[in-house]
């Protein structure tokens, strides 16, 4: 089965390959021949994540997953958190 996995970073590709003991075929967006900045409009990483996959999948049709990543620390108040546009002139 063949799953997109909406990052272009390689790194990440690589441990889900080897997390996965390469059971699924895993392509990034580059090898999926996909070219274009996914919005991240959000103030929580689970709906970046969900925005990243639902844009992938309408564009492709195919299985896709993502992720999305950040720091929230709970001494400095969950800063510095997600960084969606806007989102800074909030705090």
């Amino acid at each position: 089965m063949k799953l997109i996995f909406a990052t272009n970073n390689i790194h990440k590709v690589s441990e889900i390959r080897n997390a996965l003991n390469n059971e699924f075929e895993i392509m990034s967006l580059k090898e999926a021949g996909i070219n274009r900045d996914i919005p991240e409009p959000h103030d929580t990483l689970e709906a970046n994540a969900i925005e990243k996959s639902m844009t992938i999948y309408q564009l492709t049709r195919q299985n896709c997953f993502s992720e999305d990543t950040g720091l929230e620390v709970d001494a400095l108040n969950g800063m510095p958190g997600v960084s969606a546009p806007g989102l800074q002139e909030k705090m």
